[in-house]
């Protein structure tokens, strides 16, 4: 520990902390109020608004309490350890605890920040077998802050909040080019099917290729194997047998739909899925980029669990190139894109994850006197 500095229970920093309470949805008139109430979504990086406000009898129905000016706010319940600080007065959601700090002993952008550093300590003092949630006089007594005198810590909080906006900055530019190459990609493959070329012909959809329905395998009849075995989601098991022969091409039938997936092995689709049982003669992997364009979604019904039926899909008049040839060269030029975008997603992926590396380690070396 640095010099100067002390380490002290967080009891011994805080005047006051205590969770938040819900009202009742049922009386309309608890909400619409004059008064901030604070829920999990309204938490950003150390600053909060709200959405909805209070009256005084909602207030007083969840026994809540109004937090003042500069509290700094937690999440104890659901979503543990978002954190932020009251800019106005606010009262709080049931699971979300406000804190009223000793401000001759520390700041609570300083106190945000090094609950932020020790946020996966925080998550894991959670009990509960159903809601998991940590109750605030647990938490007060448990967690254990540096305490560096008052000057130290806003230098430290100066240093931090211009490092983090310089953060913000590049994750929200590294976010903005991994939607591009994914969204460069998608208007590529549009435009292939869009335009058309000559050559191509109009025919009912199971004309180019069959949909089938998945077959079930109970959990208890698969044994660990080689073979994918091919649900809604893509691959999510290795069995000892196989159904279909490679190349396939499978998507959602019901809960996830319009995901298509590309299974270069023989395969056992499931019955969540529908996989193409006759491609007509056609190029697979033109069959996939094909699927992958074509908005299944839009044939699906069901108002619990969307659930797609092939035979909605099969008498619809779709464009392609007869010539298998072109269909290879198609596949080609798209395969060649989609392993270019993959490795541009890869780079910002990984840039995204350093980002956050860097985080964690600034406020590492905050909190143990390095920075």
């Amino acid at each position: 520990m640095k010099k100067g500095w002390q380490t002290k229970k967080l009891a011994d920093v805080i005047l006051d902390i205590k969770d938040g309470g819900t009202p009742s949805r049922k009386n309309p008139g608890y909400f619409g109020g004059d008064i901030y109430w604070c829920v999990v979504k309204d938490i950003k990086p150390l600053i909060f608004d709200t959405a909805e406000k209070l009256t005084e009898e909602g207030l007083s129905n969840c026994s809540a309490k109004v937090w003042p000016v500069d509290s700094v706010i937690i999440s104890l319940g659901a979503t543990i350890g978002q954190i932020g600080i009251a800019k106005v007065p606010t009262a709080t959601k049931q699971g979300l605890a406000g804190i009223v700090l000793n401000k001759q002993m520390m700041t609570p952008e300083f106190l945000a920040y090094g609950l932020l550093d020790q946020k996966e300590y925080i998550q894991s003092l959670a009990t509960g077998a159903t809601i998991k949630e940590i109750r605030p006089t647990r938490f007060a007594e448990t967690i254990q802050i540096p305490v560096p005198p008052l000057p130290e810590q806003q230098r430290i909080v100066g240093i931090l909040d211009e490092a983090f906006e310089g953060v913000a900055t590049a994750k929200a530019n590294a976010e903005k080019n991994l939607q591009n190459a994914r969204a460069l990609f998608e208007s590529h493959l549009q435009s292939v099917f869009t335009k058309r070329g000559e050559g191509w012909v109009e025919k009912n959809f199971d004309d180019i290729c069959v949909l089938q329905r998945g077959f079930d395998l109970p959990t208890h009849s698969r044994k660990e194997g080689i073979f994918p075995l091919v649900s809604s989601n893509g691959i999510t098991d290795r069995i000892d047998t196989w159904k279909v022969k490679a190349p396939g091409v499978v998507t959602g039938r019901s809960g996830t739909i319009g995901n298509v997936h590309y299974i270069e092995e023989d395969y056992w689709p499931l019955n969540t899925s529908l996989y193409i049982k006759d491609f007509h003669g056609n190029y697979e992997r033109y069959i996939y980029y094909f699927l992958k364009q074509f908005d299944l979604s839009k044939y699906s019904s069901g108002a619990g669990v969307p659930t797609l039926n092939r035979n909605n899909v099969h008498g619809v008049k779709v464009w392609f190139p007869k010539d298998t040839a072109e269909q290879k060269s198609i596949a080609t030029k798209l395969d060649a894109l989609s392993e270019e975008t993959q490795r541009l997603e890869s780079i910002y992926q990984q840039k995204l994850a350093a980002l956050e590396a860097l985080k964690k380690s600034l406020l590492n070396q905050a909190f143990s006197g390095e920075l």
